[in-house]
């Protein structure tokens, strides 16, 4: 019976998590539509001359400056691991197409998007933000300890792509945990 049962569950998930993307982008073009200032004061340039962006070009050139910023997506909708594990979590071809399967038509990125979707490809993210192999960042601990994401990561939601704006080296880190009282022992974070 678990067997049978097991699928609808799966499908029901599925459904309910389209209806939540598709209700979140109807609300956001609708407020787009009506009230440029109810989406948010930040409104991402159209036109990007990709080629002065700093940071690592993306196999897609995701905006976050419009996602981020522009819609005010929480971080958390892509990145889902975040408050849970040590790692943010990267977002799966399948959270995307949540929303670029109505939005986004015409646009040659997202049509690289629906072309990894249709081949059932991963997209292949180039790493913005590393840390050496010995160190361990648990995203979680800061998360759940209200530390925003750009706190570390600068302002994401106004960077069309992203780029490290902070160093991460040991002594940025310390200089933070003395700042809030956070323990500075080296096991934190050495492990």
């Amino acid at each position: 019976m678990t067997k049978n049962v097991l699928p609808v569950i799966k499908g029901i998930a599925a459904l309910a998590l389209v209806g939540v993307a598709l209700y979140t982008v109807f609300q956001a073009v609708q407020a787009q539509q009506t009230d440029q200032s109810t989406i948010g004061a930040y409104v991402a340039p159209v036109d990007v001359d990709t080629a002065s962006l700093a940071g690592p070009t993306q196999p897609i050139f995701y905006r976050h400056d419009i996602h981020a910023g522009q819609f005010q997506m929480d971080c958390r909708y892509c990145h889902y691991a975040a408050e849970i594990s040590s790692s943010p979590g990267i977002p799966s071809v399948d959270t995307c197409m949540g929303c670029h399967l109505i939005v986004g038509a015409g646009n040659p990125e997202v049509a690289k998007l629906q072309e990894a979707a249709a081949s059932g490809q991963p997209i292949e993210w180039v790493e913005v933000h590393t840390l050496p192999r010995f160190v361990r960042f648990p995203h979680m601990r800061h998360v759940n300890a209200d530390v925003t994401c750009q706190e570390c990561h600068g302002a994401v939601q106004e960077m069309p792509q992203v780029f490290q704006q902070s160093s991460l080296k040991m002594g940025w880190c310390l200089s933070c945990h003395k700042q809030n009282g956070v323990t500075t022992d080296c096991t934190v974070c050495h492990y």
